[in-house]
């Protein structure tokens, strides 16, 4: 026992740790070493933002393809086992859980900050200066972006406002059917919206999106009801004043 403890402590803490088990010390070392990690993973998607950013193509664990620009779904089927990786991964999900967008912007103005970060480390800087410095960065663009503001919805229930407001999101997904999908997803939104509510908000259990495959996007529509996605049984296909029974 005693002549093994010593052959490990002489291959130092390396030697006492199991195969495969990496540390790292100083500077060039952890914190490095999880910025690269980091910046990585940032620019694996960084090609993919804004409207005409480049599709990924994703094979997951059940060997199912995905071809999408959306950073979203990109990281929802990466596997990061990475620590500093997997908080990145973890802001985007919780930015797209907040506001259902930008991911891709979170991830990669990440990747940036933390880029410049590792140059500031090399200069000599420590990491709690570092950390200062971003703080007060991070305060004086709290008191820059009231400033900034170009166009203010006052009112959630104007189709107008709302279009407005919401079209520069779809034109990030789908480039040239802004104006049509913004058109629908508004009167979506009015329609689930609490008409007594003074900041009404949007119940996502009551929209659905139904695929009809053979049409296009350029036909899309919004039904009030419900859209069941078959064929009828028999030979009636249209009836008008109709009473209808469904059984569960």
């Amino acid at each position: 026992m005693a002549k093994s403890m010593n052959l490990n402590s002489a291959a130092g803490l390396q030697g006492m740790l199991k195969d495969g088990h990496k540390s790292y010390e100083g500077v060039q070392g952890a914190v490095i070493r999880n910025i690269e990690a980091a910046k990585a993973i940032a620019a694996m998607v960084r090609t993919s933002l804004g409207p005409n950013g480049m599709n990924k193509l994703v094979v997951n664990h059940l060997e199912k393809i995905i071809v999408t620009s959306d950073c979203a779904s990109i990281m929802s089927e990466l596997e990061v086992q990475h620590p500093a990786a997997k908080m990145l991964v973890l802001a985007c999900e919780m930015q797209q859980s907040e506001f259902g967008d930008n991911t891709n912007f979170v991830l990669s103005f990440a990747g940036e900050l933390l880029k410049l970060a590792e140059d500031l480390l090399k200069n000599g800087l420590h990491t709690a200066e570092i950390i200062a410095g971003y703080q007060k960065a991070y305060e004086k663009t709290l008191e820059l972006l009231p400033t900034l503001v170009v166009k203010t919805v006052e009112n959630v229930r104007d189709p107008v406002d709302l279009k407005l407001a919401i079209k520069s999101v779809l034109a990030t997904k789908q480039y040239g059917y802004e104006d049509l999908l913004s058109e629908l997803v508004v009167s979506a939104c009015q329609t689930t919206m609490s008409p007594t509510a003074k900041f009404p908000k949007l119940n996502l259990d009551s929209v659905r999106i139904a695929k009809l495959r053979g049409g296009s996007l350029g036909q899309s529509s919004i039904v009030k009801g419900m859209v069941i996605l078959r064929d009828a049984e028999g030979q009636v296909k249209k009836a008008e004043n109709a009473k209808v029974i469904v059984f569960g």
